[in-house]
């Protein structure tokens, strides 16, 4: 069975599994579509909500990061993980106690306003729109090749398959999909770093492969992967090379980013009690590290094996690969546009160095090269070709793809919930028709849902950057708009409704700003008012980074404006004081 056969059968039959479970569970009421009934088991929550986080950042574009800047990147680990267990600790029990549907619901009800409730609506709106804009760019990759059509057809095919089990399904149908996705991600990413493990070092688990000998020249891995980037001009993969304070700030703006994503936040709102909003964070913990352990082993090791396609004699044999003895795996990926080759020498060899180190492009000159010859790699491609890379067997790549897309899909409906729930419950609802009655507000839902998809769809067309650059940006807008005013909301009777606006906007506007400056306006290409280079970056703070100062800007306004206003009133101190009482094994009170 040809290889694009197996595609279609693999990636069809889970299409047609998420498909089915939102056929059986989908939503009746608005309680379901918003917090599935509230009746989630820990354990499947859990589950769902590691499907609902590990989006095609973490499953297709993460490892390509890590594996072309080294363990640099690994802050994209770290600020993810420890962000989880700031969520965990510090807002997702007292959120479920509260007992609504919508961040911007609870924002609303803290701060005593319907203004502030509808910030908090554009503040997730625009993050999410953003994060979003990541994962169908991971579709249309996932597609570009697997599948064999252009990635805008991809984005399109993606787009109808998410408005089936999540319009139909709400949160409900949305959970329950999200288990089988879960399964489909980590069985797709798990198996090919154990074959490629296995085959390198001799170790079964890839997480010990990493620190294990590399089999071929009897030297630890990570040494070997040294040694072959500095014989090509590269920078060692276990050096640090990045700029101490940006590499700090990003990993804070990841971590608060990550407890202020919404959609993430709501997963808790679907257990029965706050001791299970506990508990399922610890399950999605669990099951997020199986594949944040694996990730590091499968960029290292992902990278060596590309070095040693293309010097397959060594790197001193002075010898590279001949463009006419390609592996498969490199033609195919060429015909997607994101990987590229150019014969610059003329000489039929690919070459392929650092022409930007003055040694090696010295020793290039002496060979007769004309410059690095590997043009095009796509970070978001290096998952998804790692199997092809590694000849493995070819029902291992059809699985793959339906992981990826898995991946990408999971997180997409989870944050278009996000968005439709926020128009419809707090926008809809909240602001403009308080008397609607629950069938039109599960109509209104779904309709701003499907809307939500096609703009989502339109935006991933024109994506500012890599799935995890993407993804990074929408976690700062996150860590300057909506951490911080959750944090005040429970730990904080000081903070008031002026004082919380001020903050959210003063938060976003300026990250958003930062932002466009350096990226551009996602919908008109090549609009940014400077080159996005450390040169030119406010103390070589990156837009990626800048999330965390944002959160900064936002935590003192509040706190400023909230001194020179009117007093917190006083029911709504006793309400933030019953938020905090630590009843965590009992029932949540809906208030």
């Amino acid at each position: 069975m040809d290889q694009q056969t197996l595609n279609f059968i693999f990636v069809g039959a889970t299409f047609a599994i998420y498909i089915g479970i939102a056929f059986w569970a989908r939503a009746g009421s608005t309680g379901e579509f918003y917090a599935a009934g509230r009746g989630v088991h820990p354990v499947t929550n859990g589950m769902a909500t590691a499907a609902d986080w590990m989006s095609a950042a973490s499953f297709i574009s993460m490892a390509g990061l890590i594996a072309f800047v080294g363990y640099d990147n690994s802050s994209f680990l770290m600020g993810w993980t420890g962000g989880y267990v700031l969520l965990a600790m510090l807002l997702a029990p007292y959120l479920r106690k509260f007992g609504k549907y919508t961040v911007p619901e609870f924002v609303g009800d803290r701060f005593y306003s319907t203004s502030a409730r509808m910030v908090a609506v554009v503040c997730l709106i625009v993050a999410s729109l953003t994060y979003v804009i990541g994962q169908m760019t991971g579709v249309g990759v996932t597609f570009a090749r697997f599948l064999e059509v252009e990635s805008d057809t991809g984005l399109y095919i993606g787009a109808i398959v998410v408005f089936f089990y999540a319009v139909l399904g709400g949160m409900k149908g949305i959970t329950y999909t999200q288990v089988a996705q879960y399964v489909v991600l980590i069985t797709a990413y798990t198996i090919p770093a154990i074959f490629i493990s296995l085959e390198l070092t001799g170790d079964f688990l890839p997480q010990m492969g990493l620190f294990g000998t590399h089999e071929a020249s009897g030297t630890p891995l990570l040494a070997r992967l040294d040694q072959v980037l500095a014989e090509i001009g590269f920078a060692s993969y276990t050096g640090h090379h990045t700029n101490t304070l940006n590499m700090t700030l990003f990993t804070l703006s990841l971590m608060i980013g990550t407890a202020g994503l919404p959609h993430v936040i709501v997963r808790f709102f679907t257990v029965p009690k706050v001791a299970d909003a506990r508990w399922s964070a610890g399950w999605a913990l669990v099951f997020i590290a199986l594949l944040y352990t694996v990730a590091p082993a499968v960029g290292a090791m992902a990278r060596l094996n590309i070095v040693d396609t293309i010097y397959p004699n060594g790197i001193q044999a002075d010898t590279s690969l001949r463009y006419d003895e390609k592996p498969s795996w490199m033609t195919n990926w060429e015909v997607t546009g994101l990987l590229k080759f150019e014969d610059k020498n003329g000489d039929g060899m690919i070459q392929y160095y650092n022409d930007k180190n003055e040694a090696m492009a010295a020793a290039a000159t002496e060979r007769g090269w004309a410059g690095n010859e590997l043009v095009t790699f796509n970070r978001d491609i290096l998952v998804l070709a790692n199997p092809e890379i590694a000849n493995l067997p070819g029902w291992v790549i059809a699985i793959v793809a339906a992981g990826g897309l898995a991946a990408a899909l999971s997180t997409a409906a989870g944050l278009l919930l996000a968005i439709s729930s926020a128009i419809s419950h707090d926008l809809i609802k909240g602001a403009l028709n308080p008397s609607i009655s629950e069938k039109g507000e599960l109509l209104a839902a779904r309709i701003a849902m499907a809307i939500a998809i096609g703009v989502a769809t339109w935006l991933g067309l024109n994506p500012p950057g890599f799935a995890a650059q993407t993804v990074a940006l929408a976690f700062g807008i996150a860590a300057a708009s909506i951490f911080p005013v959750l944090m005040m909301g429970i730990f904080s009777t000081r903070i008031n409704n002026s004082g919380a606006i001020a903050g959210m906007l003063s938060g976003l506007i300026f990250t958003v700003v930062y932002i466009f400056i350096y990226k551009g306006w996602f919908f008109i290409p090549d609009t940014n008012w400077l080159p996005d280079n450390a040169d030119n970056w406010v103390f070589g703070i990156s837009p990626l980074s800048i999330g965390s100062i944002g959160a900064g800007i936002n935590f003192l306004v509040a706190y400023f404006v909230s001194r020179a206003t009117a007093d917190v009133p006083e029911e709504i101190r006793e309400l933030v004081e019953s938020i905090r009482i630590p009843r965590g094994a009992g029932e949540a009170v809906d208030h």
